[in-house]
C-alpha cells in the first residue's frame, strides 16, 4: 500500500497526459470527421471516394498498427516526418477517431428531414449555406450520445500509445510494475481509468438529458 501511495504523483501525471491526449485527439477527430462526413455526402465523385477510402482504411486497420506506422514507419520513408512521440500520439489517435466520427456525423446529418434542405433551397440558399446554417446546427444534438461513446472509447484506446514509450497512464503502470517486480501497480491504473471514464460518462449523460431531441 505504501508503494502505491508513493506512486500516486506518477499516476496523476500519467492520467493528465492520457486526458490531454484524448481531448486533443477528439478535437482533431471532430474537425476532420466533419470534413470527411461532408465529403461522403458530396456530389463530387473524387471527394466522395477519397472520404470513403479514408474511413475504410482507418476503421479497417488496428489502431496500434497506425500508431506504430506513424511514429516508426513514416520517418523511415520520409525523414522529414520524424517527430516527437507526443505529436505522433495526437495525430494517430486523431486520425483514427476521425474515421469513426465521420460516420457518426454523416448519420446525424442524414437523420435530418430532407424537407429542411428543400425549404432552405426554396429560401434561396445554396447547398453549402443550407448545410452551415440549417442542417448541421440541427444535427449536433443528435451527436451527443455517439460522440460521448467515442470519447470514452478513445480515452481507453489512448493506452496503446504506450508502445511508443510514451509515459501516459498505462505506461506508468508498466514501468512501476517492472521496476518493483509487482503487478499491484496495475490496480491504481485501473482505478484512474474507471474514474476518468465514469466522470465523462456522467458529463455526457447530463448533456444528453439537457439537449436530447427525444424529450
Amino acid at each position: 500500500m505504501d508503494l502505491i501511495i508513493q506512486s500516486l504523483p506518477a499516476f496523476l501525471s500519467g492520467a493528465a497526459i492520457t486526458l490531454e491526449l484524448t481531448l486533443v485527439a477528439i478535437v482533431i477527430g471532430i474537425l476532420l470527421g466533419l470534413l470527411l462526413a461532408l465529403g461522403r455526402l458530396s456530389h463530387n465523385t473524387a471527394i466522395k471516394k477519397f472520404s470513403g477510402f479514408y474511413i475504410w482504411f482507418f476503421r479497417g486497420t488496428p489502431l496500434m498498427l497506425q500508431i506504430m506506422f506513424i511514429y516508426f514507419g513514416l520517418p523511415m520513408i520520409w525523414p522529414v516526418l520524424n517527430t516527437s512521440m507526443y505529436i505522433a500520439g495526437f495525430v494517430a489517435l486523431g486520425l483514427n477517431s476521425a474515421a469513426y466520427l465521420a460516420e457518426i456525423i454523416r448519420a446525424a446529418i442524414q437523420s435530418i428531414d430532407k424537407g429542411q434542405m428543400e425549404a432552405s433551397k426554396a429560401l434561396g440558399m445554396n447547398y453549402g449555406m443550407a448545410m452551415r446554417r440549417i442542417i448541421i446546427p440541427q444535427s449536433y444534438r443528435r451527436l451527443i450520445p455517439p460522440v460521448g461513446n467515442e470519447f470514452i472509447a478513445l480515452l481507453k484506446d489512448s493506452s496503446l500509445v504506450s508502445v511508443m514509450g510514451m509515459t501516459e497512464l498505462m505506461r506508468t503502470s508498466i514501468i512501476l510494475s517492472n521496476s518493483a517486480g509487482q503487478a499491484v501497480f496495475y490496480l491504481p491504473a485501473a482505478v484512474f481509468y474507471l474514474l476518468l471514464t465514469s466522470l465523462f460518462t456522467y458529463v455526457f449523460s447530463r448533456l444528453e438529458k439537457k439537449y436530447s431531441v427525444y424529450e
